[in-house]
């Protein structure tokens, strides 16, 4: 599952508690910076194999799992 695999690289690369990880929480409520926000782009384009245009259009782990569902769509 995709929220699945996004906790994941949360986890790993933004040490970021899986539990504080919802589909509601905002970057800004999980302290995620705009670098983070460039860590975390660059390892969910290579985890999924999609490119992301304009991440700063996105505010929630909502956003990135419903842009990543249509794009992985597009490619299946």
């Amino acid at each position: 599952m995709i929220l699945n695999k996004v906790k994941e690289i949360m986890m790993e690369n933004l040490s970021i508690e899986e539990e504080s990880i919802t589909l509601e929480s905002t970057f800004e409520s999980l302290e995620i910076d705009s670098l983070d926000v460039f860590q975390l782009v660059m390892e969910v384009e290579e985890a999924f194999e999609i490119e992301i245009e304009n991440p700063e259009n996105m505010k929630t782990i909502k956003d990135l799992v419903n842009y990543i569902e249509e794009k992985t769509k597009v490619n299946a």
